[in-house]
């Protein structure tokens, strides 16, 4: 669930100090700030599943694989985010302490509450990062998932999608050409029940 709280509006460096100050988690976007809360357990098995793939897939190459938790930059001092799922491999993120700013991959697992703003404001966002090759929005109610892919021509972003509507019986291989890894879309999806959504 996302709600924007009313406050004057701050600066990035005010948001900033606000921020680190703060129980909860708020995004920051052109001076409005806005309150992000926990969505369904799904959402977090999805995004811990795609961690923990991607962290084994990168041990030992210099890039850092975060969640929720960690903070981004996405355009110089307007925009700050909460991805579920951040992964750089710039040299210059590995020293960062309170926001990355070069990401090559960023998931977000959809949730109702916060669906349009990911395939929405957070999208545009996301697509103006130099550094980034990939956003995969993956939905929490099926086995499903979109990319966004910078092609070879920089200023080109492809769109895909990827779904099943029965893993056991159709298990597409998942391409993350920005890392260099493949694996089966069940994987990402472990130990989630559909019948239960």
């Amino acid at each position: 669930m996302i709600a924007t709280i009313s406050s004057p509006s701050l600066s990035p460096t005010e948001y900033l100090d606000w921020e680190v100050k703060q129980e909860g988690r708020y995004e920051y976007e052109y001076g409005e700030v806005i309150e992000v809360t926990g969505g369904k357990l799904e959402n977090n098995e999805i995004a811990l599943n795609l961690i923990v793939l991607l962290r084994s897939h990168l041990r030992g190459r210099g890039c850092r694989i975060l969640g929720g938790d960690a903070k981004l930059m996405t355009i110089p001092s307007n925009v700050y985010y909460f991805p579920d799922v951040v992964v750089s491999c710039d040299p210059l993120d590995r020293s960062a302490s309170e926001f990355l700013q070069y990401p090559c991959l960023i998931a977000e697992v959809l949730s109702p509450a916060t669906e349009s703003r990911d395939r929405g404001i957070k999208l545009r966002n996301y697509l103006k990062i130099d550094s980034l090759q990939e956003y995969m929005p993956i939905n929490s109610d099926s086995p499903s998932i979109e990319f966004y892919r910078r092609s070879d021509r920089a200023e080109i972003w492809e769109y895909l999608t990827i779904n099943s509507s029965d893993l056991i019986v159709n298990d597409p291989e998942v391409q993350l050409t920005s890392i260099d890894l493949s694996l089966p879309l069940s994987l990402i999806y472990e130990n989630v029940d559909f019948r239960k959504s």
